[in-house]
């Protein structure tokens, strides 16, 4: 009897997995970046944490903290029922001001602090490619082993630049330390160099802890810029980007946190239109 029911728990714990569908998945890890909203933030943060939240997001991924000190967006955020599991940081910020980053992010609550962009001047290089992976690695060590806080650098486009037998995403990837350097991939900023984000996702694995869920426009042509009209951020499931596979892969590969970013000026209508399809997944 014993043996029956362990076997039958089993299969139910089995069953419950796979009865879990992506959709589901995908609205138990989602959340916003606060980019998305940066127009209506700098007028009034109370008011766009209500709108936020109306659409039925309570996890936002920062990424300033608007001219207040981070106990203060952390006091709004706990007033409205919401959290912060990412903060963005420039890269200027997050080379000397290491320590005021991580507490920064320890008082918002946030697991991860992000970089998405590398200052470069001209085309990107292996040479500025190699001296961020060692900024990287001296932050990342400091923000986990002192903060408990876990680095992602984020994808711009411009990383995917072909080198040697790989591209400088791969450089910056192999020459950091997994232990303090992990990535959040932005999807728009995969496809526009034409990097397939699935196989990105499956190469990998949990070197990816987080993602920016968004797409680009049909027919839009990209390049190793690192810049295209933010208008090409279309609502999700209707341009570019494979989101089927793209979400399956995420799955598999253990991704903490999707946070869906929308540049354009139509985010009242794309976001919730985004979210819909996600969740119909």
């Amino acid at each position: 009897m014993k043996k029956l029911v362990a076997l039958l728990f089993c299969a139910s714990v089995m069953y419950g997995a796979k009865a879990q569908s992506l959709g589901d998945h995908i609205r138990s890890r989602i959340g916003i970046q606060a980019y998305t909203f940066r127009n209506s933030f700098q007028h009034n943060i109370p008011a766009t944490l209500d709108t936020i939240k109306q659409m039925g997001l309570t996890n936002l991924e920062l990424y300033t903290l608007w001219g207040k000190t981070a106990s203060e967006i952390k006091q709004l955020l706990d007033e409205k029922g919401m959290v912060c599991t990412s903060f963005g940081a420039s890269y200027d910020d997050l080379v000397n001001k290491t320590d005021e980053v991580g507490m920064n992010a320890t008082t918002l609550g946030a697991s991860f602090v992000m970089v998405a962009w590398i200052p470069h001047k001209g085309p990107f290089n292996a040479e500025v490619a190699k001296q961020a992976a060692e900024d990287f690695n001296r932050a990342g060590k400091i923000l986990k082993e002192k903060y408990g806080v876990t680095f992602c650098y984020h994808n711009h486009g411009y990383e995917f630049i072909p080198y040697e037998k790989g591209d400088l995403f791969d450089l910056i990837v192999s020459s950091t330390n997994p232990d303090w350097v992990s990535f959040e991939l932005d999807l728009l900023w995969a496809q526009f160099p034409g990097v397939d984000p699935v196989k990105l996702l499956k190469k990998y694995g949990s070197r990816i802890k987080l993602m920016h869920v968004k797409d680009l426009r049909k027919g839009v042509k990209g390049d190793f810029s690192g810049g295209t009209s933010t208008e090409n951020d279309v609502m999700v499931g209707t341009g570019q980007v494979n989101f089927p596979a793209v979400m399956k892969a995420a799955r598999k590969a253990g991704l903490v946190w999707l946070y869906i970013e929308d540049e354009s000026s139509h985010i009242h209508k794309q976001v919730p239109g985004s979210l819909k399809y996600l969740y119909a997944l």
